[in-house]
């Protein structure tokens, strides 16, 4: 219908020509018939004219058309699980003109558009105040302008994924089956393309007292239980640029406290962060604030605890920890270790009911190729070529045995339906052994406890520090 009034309006706009006569009303048929006589052949020129207008109808039909978008609506639906905010909802994306489930690329959707902004601060210290004044430092963030963009695409798509996510994590889900459906849609949204764009590192399912590194191997059955606390944590990349955020899901209340505890020390983290503060500094405050709260599990009272040897991290191009590591308690880096103009951080803080430290444990699942690998000669043809797949596959960024099993082998762009790798495990193990690649088993508190974690990715920008993956959930 629109397309249809707009069509009219433009025509209606300008006077008739005679190639544009047969969209004249009916009333006037008639007398063209009659100036058509003198002319030649009615019956040739009427045809002429309708081959004509058919023509004009279709080009103009195509130059207004598009991207089929759905309607316009205002989200309603509420995710089941807790640790959200109360504006939090699982079809956030229907506002944009995306299906609900989502399946339109979000390139699509803000095509034409500039993808939403993150929310902005001001830096934290008063000597960066002038940054939001500067012409001078607004130019410099101008320049700035096509990275902005590839986060903030990579950041709408961890939205509409997460909600989706949060739509269908339930109790009685088995892990396996959510972690395929979540990284399923993300490569959806995305248009995964290999490298160029797709996933920036397995889904981390971690559940309890485990606070990180675990998703489910081929083979681990783990089902979701009411009474787990779940740290969900992946993330999307855009030519090699990485947005990681994580959330924690409860079902059961007496889990709010640590949630709550975990959340406001991740926003004091943000609030504190800024151009020239010291990482020292931000690790404080966000101590300070989780160890304020208590949760009571049992009849008994448990003291939330930051874990110390848990950080946040700069993440650099196809780089998940850039070298800079944000502590969440007190003196946990040197003190003259400051952020900088252009850098990009992960701030994420991660809480306990136990002691507050993690080793590793458990069967290993993540693992990434060192980013500064040495060239060792390999004399296994099996890691020869598991290496190479890894390669071209993932390059420097994480990955997961369930990628190397399914049949794309991690990326249906680059290896189609001939991706599955066989046998591997020797292979993989003689990589890490030789420093190539990196294993990451899970870490864990001690069992019994519970663990929660919040994480966003921030811009250090010129002018401001700008939230890119915060939303209404989180």
């Amino acid at each position: 219908f629109v397309e249809s009034m707009g069509l009219e309006k433009e025509i209606n706009g300008t006077e008739p020509t005679k190639k544009e006569e047969g969209l004249e009303d009916p009333e006037e048929d008639d007398d063209e018939d009659e100036e058509e006589e003198g002319e030649g052949d009615p019956a040739e020129g009427g045809t002429s004219k309708k081959k004509k207008r058919k023509k004009r109808k279709k080009r103009k039909k195509k130059k207004g058309g598009g991207v089929a978008l759905g309607p316009v609506k205002e989200p309603t639906l509420k995710p089941p699980s807790r640790g959200l905010k109360e504006t939090a909802f699982t079809d956030y994306f229907v506002q944009y003109g995306q299906t609900d489930p989502p399946t339109l690329p979000v390139e699509q959707l803000f095509r034409g558009k500039e993808f939403p902004k993150g929310e902005e601060q001001p830096h934290a210290l008063e000597s960066q105040l002038y940054r939001q004044t500067s012409e001078e430092v607004r130019a410099m963030d101008r320049l700035q302008v096509d990275l902005y963009s590839k986060i903030r695409h990579a950041s709408e798509v961890h939205r509409q994924v997460r909600s989706y996510a949060q739509s269908f994590i339930k109790p009685g889900i088995k892990l396996a089956d959510m972690c395929q459906r979540l990284e399923n849609k993300n490569r959806e949204l995305v248009v995964e393309h290999g490298l160029d764009r797709g996933i920036g590192f397995p889904t981390g399912c971690s559940l309890n007292h485990v606070a990180a590194h675990y998703t489910p191997n081929p083979g681990d059955d783990t089902v979701l239980q009411h009474d787990d606390v779940m740290k969900v944590d992946f993330g999307v990349q855009i030519e090699g640029r990485i947005v990681d955020c994580a959330w924690t899901v409860c079902f059961n209340p007496r889990y709010d406290p640590l949630l709550e505890a975990v959340r406001e020390a991740t926003d004091m983290g943000i609030r504190t962060a800024g151009i020239d503060v010291r990482l020292s500094d931000i690790g404080e405050a966000i101590q300070e604030v989780m160890e304020s709260y208590e949760v009571e599990l049992d009849g008994k009272t448990y003291p939330v605890k930051a874990i110390r040897n848990l950080n946040g991290h700069s993440i650099g191009p196809y780089q998940i920890h850039a070298g800079k590591s944000v502590p969440i308690v007190k003196g946990g880096c040197e003190t003259s270790i400051k952020m900088e103009e252009g850098e990009i951080y992960a701030i994420e803080t991660f809480g306990s009911t136990g002691r507050g430290y993690v080793v590793e444990d458990m069967e290993c699942s993540h693992y990434m190729k060192n980013f500064d690998a040495p060239h060792v000669p390999l004399r296994m043809q099996s890691s020869k070529k598991l290496l190479a797949h890894i390669n071209k596959t993932f390059g420097t960024l994480a990955f997961c045995r369930r990628w190397l099993e399914r049949e794309d082998g991690g990326s249906a762009t680059i290896n189609g339906t001939n991706g599955r790798q066989q046998k591997y495990m020797g292979a993989l193990k003689n990589l890490c052994d030789v420093g190539i690649v990196q294993p990451y088993p899970p870490l864990c508190d001690v069992k019994g406890c519970y663990t929660a974690q919040y994480e966003h990715t921030i811009i250090m920008r010129p002018m401001c520090k700008e939230v890119v993956s915060r939303g209404d959930d989180y």
